[in-house]
């Protein structure tokens, strides 16, 4: 993917293969200044999924986004490895994977920012998030920052958790099924890599492979970005701040 001077690029890839199925593919994004690219992994099925995305921002006031979704089930695997070469100054990077392992389904993240000595003026974010369903299923998550540059402004982060049990009585107590709740919740972690798809056929599409996971799926809709009722905001925030801890 190369995004000349000025450039905007919108790239998705779903990965929805049979059980059997190995999948291993590289990604190459190159932005010259100005540049932008929204780039959008979604993972749903494979025995075997290996994604390599390495994006270099060699023009002043490049932006790049990465987002990442893998839901998966039975012995699936799936590696997502990342490297962003901060080249040039004044550029911005963001990296928001996220992961729902069921079964005894494994999954693999890796994610490298380099920042070099004169990409001054950067802003780089990086956060994996991972909700693991099963005692069996397994995440191995490694994020990695290589700060060259002094005045920058970069973060990362990665949280491994469960359903909040807090969350499921608090829903519970509003006349949710236990059923019902364990797949409201699941939906609305898995909302914010969904509602950042731009296009709507594609969401509604997403939608309907969540809820094909979903033993007792809703019938829900991702707006863009996600939305949810206030108080039921309130329990998934909640939520989170317990998976951090």
């Amino acid at each position: 993917i190369v995004a000349k001077e000025n450039a905007v690029v919108d790239h998705y890839q779903v990965q929805r293969e049979t059980p059997d199925t190995y999948h291993l593919s590289t990604r190459q994004v190159y932005l010259s200044r100005s540049g932008n690219v929204s780039s959008h992994t979604l993972a749903f099925g494979g025995k075997l999924v290996r994604n390599d995305i390495n994006a270099l921002l060699d023009g002043e006031g490049a932006n790049c986004m990465f987002n990442g979704l893998s839901v998966l089930r039975d012995s699936q695997h799936v590696d997502n490895h990342l490297r962003v070469d901060h080249a040039k100054p004044h550029c911005n990077s963001w990296e928001f994977f996220k992961g729902i392992y069921d079964d005894k389904s494994r999954g693999v993240f890796t994610g490298r920012i380099i920042v070099r000595e004169d990409a001054q003026k950067t802003d780089a974010k990086q956060s994996n998030m991972n909700l693991l369903l099963s005692r069996d299923a397994v995440i191995d998550t490694k994020p990695q920052l290589e700060i060259l540059a002094d005045d920058v402004k970069c973060t990362h982060g990665a949280t491994v958790g469960q359903l909040d049990e807090e969350a499921i009585f608090y829903l519970r107590s509003r006349g949710v099924s236990e059923e019902a709740a364990r797949s409201l919740l699941i939906y609305a972690f898995a909302g914010e890599s969904v509602g950042q798809v731009r296009i709507a056929s594609l969401r509604d599409k997403l939608q309907a492979l969540l809820s094909s996971r979903l033993a007792h799926g809703e019938s829900l809709t991702f707006g863009r970005p996600f939305e949810y009722s206030d108080d039921f905001a309130d329990v998934v925030r909640h939520a989170d701040r317990r998976r951090e801890t």
